[in-house]
């Protein structure tokens, strides 16, 4: 009862989260219209995309610390690492759950969208909208193994966390254009793997836009993954070999 009970609650918090911003949008349409232009003039969608996307975001950089220190805490962190399956293996098994949970609240809130708001979307270019939504995941992912590795050397919580999430949520266009930011700080928003996500996904979405049309935003993207995800792996690789070192890899 009681899982099924969270997933029901879950259901429900969404259903409230999509209502809250379907009524903050009358309030924002008027005054932001020229900001929301490019993106077919709805806040309404603009912004329950960036809120859904943002889930990814969230369960990236949060899933593969949380699962360390789980394992640190019950004590099976080790035993798993002495078993042949790799690292890699180990970490992107025990958050997949995660990511899948993730994606069906993405499609959760998309469909409260469209029976319920009137949501108006194009579907396309699923092939091209799916890769983008993977280059996403990669890119979040990279980071998110930073943090796991923080966590390996150092048993707290990762300062990374705080500080992608807080300047995502203010720079990455999630709850309003990234226009709306004065001139001088656009241009580190376009630091962030979410700003480009968002704006690609935006446009496939909303403007029906292909490949030819966001390819800068794809291109900006992978360039993130082969940045970020081996530059992840490669930190909790060093964070392990150091806890190993120190004896100090089942301590919390």
């Amino acid at each position: 009862m009681s899982y099924k009970l969270n997933f029901i609650l879950q259901l429900v918090g969404i259903f409230i989260s999509t209502l809250l911003f379907f009524f903050l949008s009358k309030l924002f349409e008027r005054g932001m219209s020229d900001y929301l232009q490019p993106y077919g003039g709805d806040y309404f969608a603009f912004v329950i995309i960036g809120i859904a996307i943002t889930d990814y975001l969230t369960v990236s950089l949060g899933s593969f610390a949380s699962e360390i220190r789980n394992a640190q805490m019950m004590g099976t962190l080790e035993a798993l690492l002495v078993t042949p399956t790799s690292v890699p293996t180990i970490l992107f098994s025990s958050s997949l759950f995660s990511f899948i949970l993730t994606s069906v609240r993405i499609i959760i809130y998309l469909v409260y969208g469209i029976t319920i708001f009137g949501l108006k979307l194009h579907f396309t270019s699923i092939p091209l909208l799916l890769m983008i939504m993977c280059l996403t995941i990669l890119s979040f992912t990279g980071i998110g193994l930073i943090s796991a590795g923080f966590i390996v050397i150092f048993k707290q919580g990762s300062p990374l966390n705080w500080i992608v999430n807080t300047t995502s949520g203010v720079l990455g266009g999630i709850l309003y254009p990234v226009s709306v930011l004065p001139a001088w700080l656009q241009p580190f928003s376009h630091l962030l793997p979410i700003t480009h996500a968002l704006e690609a996904i935006r446009q496939i979405l909303l403007n029906g836009k292909t490949f030819s049309e966001v390819y800068q935003e794809v291109i900006i993207l992978i360039f993130f993954c082969i940045t970020l995800l081996p530059v992840g792996l490669i930190f909790m690789r060093y964070g392990l070999s150091k806890a190993r070192k120190d004896g100090s890899l089942v301590h919390y």
